[in-house]
């Protein structure tokens, strides 16, 4: 025999060795004693997920004021430091009163003559000596001196400039013997603790606003720290030309770490589902424009059609059925998988964090639908 025919009839009879040697074996995957193929299966939890829209905005003062002094005059006095913290009614700033002084002094005592002239008028009348128009004169003449002391002794108290509320005096603009009028500016007010978280988001949200709803949101000028407040303000008036809604929520900022002006990066929690399955995002198969996972029951591979929620870093939201808290899905060895195969599941360890709003399904303000994921 040639060496051409012995090479050709070798070449025929290796597959049927190796047939013989696979059934020998008990067969290969789907045969009558298919082998147990390894998977890595991870289990189907309950958590609590967060559907949220993502903005930016900046922090603004609940309370803001530009101080100007009631009465005209030079200021004598400077009675605040800049960037002190005050409380409500204390003395900022005192304008000369020397002329309102002696003013108030003129009219007391044009009061306390008008009321004795009163009390005279009232006794004649007891004994029939004076006439009912005489004690309505003498009465009008008291109310009248009254009324004049009580005008210039208050414009005698607001000589001194007070704050109207508690907060942080800013950068002063006047100095002692400046002269002011009611045009002229003093300091600037803020309060500090509460402050607003302010952003603005597209009109396509507006269904899904309202006051209550929480927001978490993370400063530039503070890595690494969050902060989270609830809504107080839906702006009912859609602004032009961006067509979008403003957006305020009050913030406690006890250690003032939070200053007004400040850029944020927020997230408003729209829908909260405290017991939503969620599996990890690496058993997720998308496969013809739908979505299925694998999961492994009775030792053999299942393939489930799911509809997919909320995503997160590492993580997927299961809507409306497919999969229940407990079922171990697969997340490693997919690739090899057929529906009824036989498998040998290795679980492994998954852990999700603390549900917090920043657990989010997070879809842009600035123009997007539903996001990828956000910041876990």
């Amino acid at each position: 025999m040639s060496y051409r025919a012995l090479a050709v009839l070798l070449l025929l009879a290796a597959p049927a060795a190796c047939k013989k040697a696979n059934s020998a074996a008990g067969g290969g995957p789907g045969g009558p004693g298919g082998f147990a193929m390894p998977v890595e299966v991870a289990a189907a939890i309950r958590d609590t997920v967060v559907d949220a829209i993502a903005a930016t905005g900046q922090i603004e003062a609940v309370q803001s004021v530009d101080l100007r002094p009631e009465v005209d005059g030079r200021i004598v006095d400077i009675l605040v430091r800049e960037g002190q913290e005050v409380g409500v009614g204390t003395g900022l700033f005192k304008v000369d009163d020397a002329e309102l002084k002696a003013q108030v002094a003129r009219a007391e005592a044009d009061r306390d003559v008008a009321q004795r002239n009163l009390e005279r008028t009232k006794q004649l009348m007891a004994q029939n000596a004076s006439s009912q128009a005489d004690l309505e004169r003498a009465d009008a003449g008291y109310r009248a001196a009254q009324a004049s002391y009580d005008l210039l002794k208050t414009r005698l108290d607001r000589t001194v400039v007070r704050a109207p509320f508690a907060g942080v005096v800013g950068r002063r603009l006047v100095s002692i013997g400046t002269y002011v009028n009611s045009q002229t500016p003093l300091i600037w007010l803020q309060s500090v603790n509460p402050q607003h978280a302010s952003f603005q988001v597209p009109e396509r949200y507006a269904d899904q606003l309202r006051r209550g709803q929480l927001v978490s949101f993370q400063v530039a000028a503070l890595p690494g720290k969050n902060f989270s407040g609830e809504v107080v303000f839906v702006d009912p008036v859609v602004e032009l030309p961006g067509r979008t809604i403003l957006i305020k929520a009050r913030v406690p900022n006890p250690e003032h770490q939070l200053q007004a002006g400040m850029f944020i990066e927020a997230r408003l929690a729209t829908s909260i589902r405290p017991n939503a399955i969620v599996v990890p995002e690496d058993a997720i198969l998308p496969l013809q424009g739908s979505t299925y996972v694998w999961v492994v029951k009775d030792g053999k591979a299942d393939r489930r059609q799911v509809s997919l929620g909320v995503r997160t870093a590492g993580w997927a939201e299961i809507l409306g059925g497919g999969v229940e808290a407990g079922d171990q899905v697969v997340v490693g060895g997919a690739e090899r998988l057929f529906p009824n195969a036989p498998v040998m599941p290795q679980v492994v360890e998954r852990h999700r964090g603390a549900p917090t709003t920043e657990s989010t399904s997070t879809r842009s303000a600035g123009g997007g639908g539903a996001g990828d994921s956000a910041k876990h």
